[in-house]
């Protein structure tokens, strides 16, 4: 099986986020990045136990820059057998999609697994948007994926109970927690890392009409006041008196 896991590089979720250029830009200084933690612990993961129950290949592919590099290099030393960057500095999820469609469409992958959402724009778009530009079905936030031949049975967590799928390969798939276990690479995947190929394509030119205008953070949370379960008295003054309604 011939499996695609498409990765993106995230903020660390205790980093301190702020803007530049009047708010218009990320600035990046002093931010932690990391592989996005739905592309890395449950798409890639579950990839990875799938070749090697059924034999096959991982790629791994981002689309940005070449500060990207050393976040793809974890993906191999967790073991992936290659990995791609699209080189490209996206600013919108269809751009992503439309650059990644147009590597996937001539290389014949049975299976693109994404992350449900990335941790900080948590879109989930990219993966729906690649499996309409490669007319391939399309399963979102699976948490169980089990392949027989080229058929597949998928579990998600739907309102009041779970949805089971049946598909045939090819197809894609978001990944949401339970898909699989978190996976630390070692030192010998790590020493092997250094020695699988990543490969740098050039954007395929793709239109990115998107552009980013401004950010704003949201506003900071208010303190907590905390009473003492025997003063019922003051709690019900305080939801009176001083408690907003979201």
């Amino acid at each position: 099986m011939k499996i695609l896991v498409c990765v993106s590089k995230t903020p660390e979720t205790t980093s301190k986020i702020s803007f530049t250029d009047g708010g218009s830009e990320f600035d990046t200084n002093g931010v932690n990045f990391i592989m996005n933690p739905y592309d890395e612990w449950y798409a890639l993961v579950r990839a990875l136990e799938l070749k090697e129950k059924a034999g096959g290949s991982v790629t791994i592919l981002n689309v940005g820059p070449a500060a990207n590099d050393a976040v793809i290099r974890k993906g191999l030393a967790i073991g992936a057998d290659n990995a791609v960057r699209i080189n490209a500095e996206p600013q919108s999820a269809l751009f992503t999609a439309k650059e990644i469609a147009n590597y996937a469409k001539s290389e014949g992958f049975d299976l693109v697994m994404f992350g449900k959402e990335t941790i900080d724009y948590n879109g989930s778009e990219v993966g729906a948007m690649v499996a309409e530009l490669l007319d391939m079905p399309y399963i979102s936030f699976a948490n169980h994926l089990e392949i027989d031949g080229n058929k597949a049975t998928i579990s998600r967590d739907i309102e009041g109970g779970t949805e089971v799928a049946e598909v045939e390969t090819p197809f894609a798939l978001s990944a949401s927690k339970g898909l699989a276990e978190q996976r630390i690479p070692n030192m010998r995947g790590i020493m092997m890392a250094k020695r699988k190929p990543l490969t740098v394509v050039e954007p395929s030119g793709a239109e990115d009409l998107a552009v980013t205008v401004h950010f704003e953070l949201p506003e900071e949370k208010s303190g907590v006041t905390l009473i003492e379960p025997e003063n019922m008295e003051e709690l019900v003054r305080l939801l009176h008196e001083e408690a907003k309604v979201i």
